[in-house]
């Protein structure tokens, strides 16, 4: 699942009218990156959740062949829900697997997805979470880890050394929990999750970029530019 409704507030006139997963970064759309490196990681199967200009996400990704993918939507339309919202409604669509990753379509990730799941499987719970030893360093840590659960996770309080990396892995049932039909954020659930000892966790070894200020595009470009990836 890739969520990609969003509207591209932090970026302002420099998004012009494309969404921002659509955004140019050192040459190529960011979906471009972001859906070459899903296929490269043995992924089959996208849905992309859309909403803000998601018709120009329709236009370009269209079925996935491009990228030897399938993909699939799910459209907010204009009422927004937020990110745990998209995802209740893609659940409610009959587009949910028994579970699935979700990764937001501004993330630029390098983490081995197999392994990921792997660890997913193992563990019984209802979630995993990708974290990084991040100690203030490239946003605001919001997560606890003790190597093996996500012991406690806040995006808006709490003294963490943590982050959440921007991938995690979901079942269906966890998704239920989302009322439907209303605007709600994944970090909520997230939240619930943790407390009850639900969430595992997954070390990040690589940091992440995201495209979704203007700092983020502008680092990333450097990164990519310096990286000739």
């Amino acid at each position: 699942m890739i969520l990609a409704g969003g509207v591209a507030t932090r970026l302002g006139a420099q998004a012009g009218d494309l969404p921002k997963t659509l955004l140019p970064v050192a040459g190529r759309p960011f979906a471009d990156r972001q859906l070459t490196w899903l296929a490269q990681q043995g992924v089959d199967d996208v849905v992309y959740c859309i909403g803000y200009r998601g018709d120009q996400i329709r236009d370009y990704v269209d079925a996935g062949a491009k990228w030897g993918l399938s993909v699939t939507y799910v459209d907010e339309g204009p009422n927004l829900r937020g990110t745990g919202g998209a995802l209740r409604l893609a659940h409610d669509d009959g587009a949910l697997a028994e579970w699935f990753a979700v990764l937001y379509g501004d993330s630029y990730l390098r983490v081995e997805l197999p392994c990921v799941f792997a660890a997913f499987r193992r563990t019984g719970l209802q979630a995993l979470m990708t974290v990084l030893r991040n100690e203030g360093r490239w946003d605001r840590s919001n997560a606890d880890f003790d190597g093996e659960r996500v012991t406690r996770y806040s995006k808006t309080e709490g003294d963490f050394e943590w982050i959440d990396y921007g991938l995690s892995v979901l079942t269906r049932d966890a998704v239920r929990r989302i009322p439907p039909d209303e605007v709600a954020d994944l970090a909520d659930l997230f939240a619930r999750l943790s407390a009850e000892g639900q969430l595992a966790g997954y070390e990040a070894n690589e940091r992440f970029y995201e495209i979704g200020s203007q700092e983020g595009l502008a680092e990333l470009e450097r990164h990519l530019t310096s990286s000739k990836a």
